[in-house]
């Protein structure tokens, strides 16, 4: 596999869906962050991605190589100016080739098309190479504390 690939990066669509979920679930099994008695509750905005992010003032984008979605990430609206990175996933195979740097800018250019000024995003802490991206791009840890059944770092970022 070539160390440089560049996908290409477009808006969710909704033919995206069942890629998309997949996506999510190898992802986050691969790091020991997925519970299937709490996938329903934990995951509730994947089943609209439409209305839980890009209706709602919002972002939602896949990365794409020869056609497959080997990338994706949500900007969700919490309020005018500040928004939340979320379901930042990379394919396992695809990962630590800059996929997941690339899909970060991407949704911190459009948060600031879209007027926030303030980012923020949660991680569990078994998952060291997202916390080892967010601080590379300059979010810092704000906190700490319980998602489900996970241990997570709070991070923010203030946007310029």
């Amino acid at each position: 596999m070539p160390k440089t690939l560049t996908p290409g990066v477009r808006r969710y669509r909704a033919e995206d869906a069942s890629e998309v979920r997949s996506l999510h679930r190898r992802a986050i099994e691969e790091v020991g962050a997925y519970a299937e008695e709490l996938s329903d509750y934990l995951d509730s905005d994947m089943s609209n991605i439409e209305k839980n992010y890009l209706q709602n003032g919002g972002e939602f984008l896949v990365g794409t190589l020869d056609g497959r979605v080997v990338a994706m990430g949500g900007l969700r609206r919490v309020s005018e100016t500040e928004a939340e990175i979320k379901r930042m996933r990379v394919e396992p195979a695809f990962q630590r080739l800059g996929f997941g740097k690339a899909m970060l800018a991407r949704l911190e250019e459009r948060a600031v098309e879209l007027g926030v000024t303030t980012l923020k995003l949660d991680t569990t802490v078994q998952q060291v190479g997202a916390q080892r991206l967010y601080e590379g791009a300059g979010y810092r840890v704000v906190g700490a504390g319980e998602t489900g059944p996970f241990r997570c770092f709070f991070y923010r970022k203030e946007l310029r």
